[in-house]
């Protein structure tokens, strides 16, 4: 086992297994919610950076290639299953509700 070990500390780490690692440390560090403001400061900087019509241009874009891919229907069928979940949360906040009052 021992040898083992000694083996797989030798070996050179990928760049995934790096990026997790990295990840990881700095989740422990400064917490989960650190991502969402780095995020959040991104999106702030990017936006005075170019301005909201960036976003608009780059989800036109997008949905472009998804549309070329997956053909027009696909965005029926995922407005369908997001229109299901819905349904179902609401369903689950109503009977929430209804076993509070009772």
């Amino acid at each position: 086992m021992a040898e083992k070990h000694e083996l797989a500390s030798k070996r050179e780490m990928s760049v995934r297994e790096a990026g997790k690692k990295g990840g990881d440390t700095v989740r422990d560090r400064y917490g989960s919610t650190f991502y969402e403001d780095i995020g959040r400061k991104g999106g702030k900087a990017t936006r005075d950076r170019h301005g909201v019509e960036f976003y608009e241009t780059i989800g036109q874009k997008g949905g472009k290639v998804v549309k070329e891919k997956y053909g027009s229907d696909f965005y029926e069928e995922i407005g369908h299953k997001g229109g299901q979940k819905v349904k179902k949360l609401i369903a689950e906040a109503k009977r929430k509700l209804g076993d509070e009052k009772r």
